[in-house]
């Protein structure tokens, strides 16, 4: 059940501000934006998650793109991912990438927030900032630039469009049966392309 299921099922008044009330307004924020994108999301209907008045969000937040970049921030565990990655056979370092991050991306705190700018980013620039950033500063440039790769930034970026395709359709589409595989299933598979792009020949055949 979603927070707008739960404020059109008990609710019957607003409440006023109070101390966990910004707090309840990010964590209706994060539902709707991951539901509906920020297109899709309205502040009002923000508010009928939260169970507060619109003039409470403008009052903490001062507009919809404020919300949004508060509500939606990803934190990235660098200094985590990364020694788990570089740890171990040097062959298997693509699967163990895919591995750390499809469980970062199910963790419940992170997954409505990932699935929000990413189904955002098309139509947001603010979002699609969000995610460009995400990709130029996260995990796969640093890898990249880690293991001393020719191309980094390419291989950077062929790694980043891969698994954001995948993202895309296992969490944000759900398109099955990719969207329930097991996840050690999804490594396992996708790990030796990405493992590809890191160590592979990124130069035309022929060339």
């Amino acid at each position: 059940m979603t927070a707008s299921d739960r404020a059109g099922g008990g609710r019957t008044g607003r409440r006023p501000g109070g101390a966990d009330t910004r707090e309840d307004i990010l964590v209706a924020a994060r539902e709707v934006f991951a539901e509906r994108g920020f297109d899709g999301a309205t502040m009002r209907g923000v508010a009928r998650s939260a169970g507060v008045d619109p003039a409470l969000i403008y009052h903490y937040f001062g507009s919809k793109q404020q919300l949004f970049v508060a509500a939606m921030e990803i934190p990235y565990p660098y200094e985590q991912v990364l020694p788990m990655v570089l740890d171990g056979p040097r062959e298997q370092m693509g699967e163990r990438l895919v591995r750390q991050l499809l469980g970062y991306w199910e963790d419940p705190r992170i997954n409505p927030l990932f699935r929000g700018v990413v189904r955002s980013a098309a139509t947001d620039p603010m979002a699609a900032e969000m995610v460009r950033r995400m990709l130029a500063e996260g995990p796969f440039a640093l890898l990249a630039q880690r293991i001393g790769a020719p191309d980094a930034e390419l291989r950077a970026m062929l790694m980043a469009s891969h698994v954001m395709g995948l993202a895309l359709l296992r969490y944000v589409l759900e398109v099955e049966p990719l969207a329930s595989a097991p996840a050690e299933r999804v490594a396992g598979m996708v790990g030796p392309v990405i493992q590809g792009y890191l160590h592979g020949d990124v130069e035309p055949v022929g060339r």
